[in-house]
């Protein structure tokens, strides 16, 4: 079965930036490494602390194998250490989603 991971975010506030060259290292990784990115979001308006990603997966075996290549790929490793080292991250939730109309 099809899953969506949807991911939520809490930023700090003041490192938007970092979290915008963060997504935006990821549009090359992810595919490579087995997902289907559907995108990242920041709210344009409102609340400044929070953002948002939808990966999409054939199922949770195919995630699972993601996660591992992930955890290889040099590009993913550096990027996962980028935020680490500007800690622009403070927190991120995941639920795994079934679409249930199209």
């Amino acid at each position: 079965m099809p899953v969506t991971v949807f991911i939520r975010y809490q930023l700090d506030p003041h490192q938007r930036a970092q979290f915008e060259q963060y997504s935006r290292n990821w549009l090359s990784i992810i595919p490579r490494c087995g997902g289907d990115l559907i995108g990242y979001w920041m709210p344009h308006e409102g609340t400044n602390n929070i953002a948002f990603a939808l990966i999409s997966f054939e199922s949770l075996a195919a995630y699972e194998q993601y996660r591992a290549r992930l955890r290889t790929d040099r590009e993913s490793v550096a990027n996962f250490n980028f935020a680490e080292e500007h800690k622009f991250i403070l927190s991120e939730e995941r639920t795994f989603l079934r679409q249930v109309t199209a």
